[in-house]
């Protein structure tokens, strides 16, 4: 079964990407897509048979892969109840979004292709969450990116896309990099990088030898030696997961088809990273450093992301910059050592960050093809469906609940359950993660709010022309969107007890690392009150701002944005994050590439190599093409030149003369 779930996808993108012109647009859809339900319903037996199981690990050796000295890596897929939590979310968001993808891409002439693209995208995303040894992992780490890099330029015609995707793929590579130094790392410390291993050895390792590695010159001590190559590994989470300083690939990345936005940024390639932390849990909680820088950026990104949300006009963008703020707020759960609730908000997040994309892409298709929301408005009547799908996606987000209970929908019962952890928790920026994702909770209600009332609020903004044709998505795009409320409304309240309630260690069985004596897990239920009422009364005033000024005063968001041009502008640019590191970096290197492509390669390699070689002997011929003159008097000169030139020398050399002495 396990084998089936994750090759499935494979053998679905082998069909339509090398026979999909040979089968046509309708078979490699239908094929593609069956294979991945398939999948997704096989996840969900998988989930409820090892989460509510007594098992906790399956590994199956799938074949040997490299022997090479202590290097000895087996492709194995390793089932455990992290696994299967991973196994449900890609597997039930992909088998949506190709769905999904039927209705929106039906116009696309490349159709084929597109759906390989998904499956490959889905395969390498589960070779990832079923590795079993950190060289599998980068493998499925390097395939998300591979496929999102061709899902991002699917519309390759278009110039912003094929930007975008050489963006994504650069700014990840520079993660990548880090996380391939922390697999050395791995290796150089415990001789090994097949994951059971590594967490067996890793708690002794404090006993071996004083000096076990220099790193950057630096000899380290066992702990420190930990810290570093946990850094590096969260290098390459920061990268995936568009954390702060390397986010900036994140929104761009929106140039891709719609549902790609929903497969990438919803559930699959940006929790990669989140769930990297989470399945080297182990080895984080060795190194507090390394679990308070996690808890560092993830507040950070929470409240930065949320921050550039505020002001954003494309619908899509405002839904990035949203993702990029709630994986913020896994990361602070993951810094302070609460794993299961990052996981938990992951798989709620999951759900109502996917029906969210899905819903504007319907949006979208329904006003031909505009992302603006300045130009849209009044859509609440035109496509009620969309609306009402899009109002529970945004419920779940902001978290709306009953405080104190457990009573709401996902992001009220997952969000608040890290804000509270966070509050709980002892690193030194606990308490920072506290404050900002608290904050961060203010700022997502309000550009939660505002988008859907700019959209489907008000007077229509839109052409008359456009308004004319408005309409609702057709129900092959409508039913993913139908199931994906479902998870955003119940999630939260039919899951929590086995993720973060009184069943966690039961259901968790060990794939985490849970403490010797739980204490976040314990401490997070025992804050007071006003800690756990606070994501509430933030959601509450987002909300209230929000109605004020899109709904009662359209025109006070302008006259504010004038009043305050100046921090507007730096909100609206991003906190000129492309900007500096257009100066910082990529003029800087256009500048190099320029200087050692004229002056290295064409003045100096080519001027003294193949060209000067050549200009010389072009020179040469042409002065000695210049002596053949063709008339018989400047020969005959020659000759006579030449006859005089030898007997000059004979007369010096005394050649010639019998040369003996008599």
């Amino acid at each position: 079964m396990y084998s089936a779930i994750v090759f499935l996808p494979l053998i679905g993108f082998l069909i339509a990407g090398l026979f999909g012109r040979a089968i046509g647009a309708k078979a490699s859809e239908y094929i593609t897509s069956g294979l991945v339900i398939i999948a997704a319903i096989l996840s969900w037996v998988a989930f409820f048979s090892v989460g509510y199981g007594e098992t906790a690990l399956y590994q199956i050796q799938i074949m040997r892969w490299i022997t090479a000295g202590a290097l000895d890596v087996s492709w194995s897929i390793r089932v455990d109840t992290l696994t299967v939590v991973m196994l449900v979310v890609v597997n039930s968001v992909s088998a949506l979004v190709h769905v999904y993808s039927i209705g929106y891409m039906h116009h696309d002439p490349h159709r084929p292709r597109f759906f390989a693209y998904l499956s490959l995208f889905t395969f390498a995303m589960l070779s990832l969450v079923t590795s079993d040894n950190l060289l599998q992992m980068f493998f499925g780490w390097e395939g998300v990116g591979l496929a999102s890099y061709l899902l991002i330029g699917f519309w390759y015609q278009k110039p912003s896309a094929n930007a975008a995707a050489i963006k994504a793929f650069v700014v990840n590579r520079v993660g990548d990099f880090g996380f391939a130094l922390g697999i050395f790392g791995v290796f150089f410390l415990f001789d090994s990088i097949d994951m059971s291993t590594i967490f067996a050895n890793a708690p002794a390792l404090a006993g071996e030898h004083a000096e076990v590695m220099t790193f950057l010159g630096h000899q380290l001590d066992p702990h420190g030696a930990l810290t570093v190559v946990c850094l590096l590994l969260f290098m390459g989470a920061m990268g995936k997961s568009a954390q702060f300083l390397l986010h900036t690939w994140l929104p761009d990345a929106m140039e891709g088809p719609t549902p790609v936005s929903a497969l990438i940024h919803a559930a699959t390639m940006v929790t990669a990273g989140v769930f990297m932390v989470a399945r080297l849990s182990p080895l984080f909680e060795l190194s507090h450093t390394a679990l308070t820088v996690v808890t560092f950026f993830g507040a950070t990104t929470a409240f930065f992301a949320a921050t550039v949300g505020l002001v954003q006009n494309d619908i899509k963008r405002v839904i990035a910059y949203s993702t990029c703020s709630q994986l913020g707020y896994m990361f602070v759960a993951l810094g302070v050592g609460a794993y299961g609730v990052g996981i938990f908000h992951l798989f709620t997040h999951a759900f109502f960050k996917a029906l969210l994309f899905l819903c504007a892409g319907s949006v979208i298709h329904a006003v031909s093809d505009e992302q603006d929301m300045r130009k849209m408005g009044g859509l609440r009547k035109h496509i009620p469906f969309t609306y009402w799908t899009m109002m529970i996606g945004t419920l779940a987000l902001t978290g709306v609940g009953l405080p104190l209970t457990s009573i709401g929908f996902a992001g009220f019962i997952s969000k608040d359950a890290i804000i509270e952890a966070a509050y709980a928790g002892h690193n030194s920026f606990a308490i920072y993660g506290f404050w900002l994702t608290v904050i961060a909770a203010a700022l997502t209600s309000f550009y939660s709010w505002r988008l859907t009332f700019m959209t489907f609020h008000g007077k229509p903004r839109a052409p008359v022309d456009v308004m004319s044709h408005v309409h609702e998505s057709p129900w092959v795009m409508l039913v993913p969107l139908l199931l994906l409320s479902v998870g955003a409304a119940l999630a939260g309240m039919v899951f929590k007890g086995v993720f973060i309630g009184e069943a966690f260690e039961e259901f968790w069985k060990g794939a985490i690392f849970l403490g010797p004596d739980n204490h976040i897990m314990h401490a997070m239920h025992e804050v007071p009150g006003w800690v756990k009422v606070s994501p509430f009364v933030m959601m509450l005033g987002g909300f209230l701002v929000a109605y004020q000024f899109y709904v009662r005063s359209p025109e006070s968001p302008k006259r504010l944005a004038e009043r305050h041009s100046g921090l507007y502008q730096f909100l609206l640019n991003k906190w000129y994050f492309d900007e500096l590191y257009d100066f910082l970096f990529v003029r800087p290197a256009m500048w190099v590439g320029r200087k050692l492509w004229k002056k290295g390669d064409g003045t100096i390699i080519d001027g003294f190599g193949p060209d000067g070689v050549a200009a010389r002997v072009q020179n040469v011929t042409t002065w000695v093409v210049k002596l053949q003159t063709g008339y018989l008097y400047h020969y005959a000169f020659a000759m006579l030149i030449g006859v005089a030139a030898l007997i000059t020398w004979s007369m010096f050399t005394g050649a010639g003369t019998g040369g003996g002495a008599h």
